[in-house]
């Protein structure tokens, strides 16, 4: 996890760094709750140089062929 290298021994160090809630922290992380922008804001803030495409996967609910094909496109396949 991005967060242990960085050093963050615990939620609540990476949550206290980020502005956040120690809950929100752990739940994010074990996948209950979908990351909002202040934590996206926090994590990219606290993990630098690390960027978004390093510490989050976008997965779209329904895509359209088109986003489909953009995806594919690239991931090389």
């Amino acid at each position: 996890m991005a967060a242990t290298n960085a050093n963050f021994r615990s939620d609540y160090a990476l949550a206290r760094a980020m502005g956040l809630n120690r809950s929100t922290v752990t739940r994010v992380v074990a996948g209950v709750l979908q990351p909002g922008p202040a934590f996206i804001a926090g994590a990219l803030t606290v993990l630098a140089p690390l960027r978004f495409e390093d510490l989050f996967e976008v997965v779209l609910d329904n895509p359209t062929e088109a986003e489909l094909d953009r995806l594919r496109v690239q991931a090389g396949g």
